[in-house]
């Protein structure tokens, strides 16, 4: 088989902006022993969302925002097609979410996951564009209005966990409609991400080069009718202004740490933290961190939930 030419790699890129390949919802709680209730609800603007409620013995709940690509419950990166998709950057792994949602039910923090629009099993929106976290900003909205709907969890204390596109996805809804985080808690932020930083290192990855992103760009803007630079990247962390415990891969091979230390320098709180995973240069070793080590995001939520009234 000859190898994709050039503009083949570019359409291939920009289709992942455009109408995204889902990955499935493989696994439901109860593989790792929880109960759970199937729930769907709006988004601020009426795609319908679907997710899982995991009930615990508390009063504080955390709700997880996914990355790029993922579901709510991860992403096969083991199976084709995204083994050939995400193999190069060295990502040729499986991120299963389900510890994680383990972990923090055995903390005793009740959870709320769901699939951002055009993934998972929620609905298409927006001819299925991926817009970098600016749309789906009013998922994350919808999460928060769903949580105060219920009776069970209205009076809750809340954080958020939130990666990647999820992170992104965050800032943008702060920035968008901050009063509907007067009550938040605080964040986990997993590597947020600029599309122009992101593209750049794919592209030379993918042996095209980071001169080739002005007709990435054009491709995804005709796609999306959005350019890179109408996106949230990660210098909208400076909308966030509750406390922060963000956290990245510093060699990522998909990145710079430049980009995570912009996110962490705008952040506008004084109650912020950051911290690097180290000695690994794949990305998915960021998404996989809370469950190999997640006693630092527990004793931050700790401190920012259970001590406060």
């Amino acid at each position: 088989m000859s190898r994709p030419s050039a503009e083949e790699i570019l359409d291939d890129v920009a289709r992942s902006f455009v109408d995204p390949l889902r990955s499935p919802v493989m696994r439901d709680p109860s593989h790792v022993g929880l109960d759970y209730e199937n729930v769907t609800f709006p988004s601020s603007d009426g795609v319908p969302l679907e997710g899982w409620f995991i009930p615990a013995d508390s009063d504080d709940v955390v709700v997880l925002n996914h990355p790029m690509g993922f579901s709510r419950a991860g992403q096969p990166t083991h199976l084709e097609p995204w083994q050939s998709i995400w193999g190069p950057s060295g990502n040729g792994t499986e991120v299963d979410f389900l510890p994680d949602y383990a972990i923090l039910h055995e903390a005793g923090y009740n959870v709320l996951t769901y699939d951002l629009r055009n993934f998972g099993l929620s609905g298409a929106a927006n001819g299925g564009a991926v817009t970098s976290g600016l749309f789906e900003a009013r998922d994350v909205v919808g999460s928060l209005r769903h949580l105060r709907t219920r009776p069970d969890t209205v009076s809750m204390r809340v954080a958020l966990f939130s990666r990647c596109l999820g992170a992104n996805a965050t800032f943008a809804a702060m920035r968008q409609v901050p009063g509907e985080f007067d009550e938040v808690r605080c964040l986990v932020a997993c590597q947020p991400v600029s599309d122009l930083v992101i593209m750049g290192r794919l592209l030379e990855i993918l042996g095209l080069g980071k001169q080739r992103l002005p007709e990435l760009d054009h491709r995804v803007m005709l796609g999306t009718s959005l350019p890179f630079a109408a996106r949230p990247d990660t210098s909208w962390a400076r909308y966030v202004r509750i406390p922060t415990y963000l956290y990245a891969v510093r060699q990522d091979s998909l990145t710079e740490p430049h980009d995570i230390e912009t996110a962490f320098a705008m952040l506008d709180t004084d109650d912020k933290e950051l911290q690097w995973v180290e000695d690994t240069h794949r990305r998915w070793d960021g998404y996989l961190e809370f469950q190999r080590r997640p006693q630092p995001v527990l004793d931050w939520l700790h401190a920012h939930m259970r001590n406060q009234p």
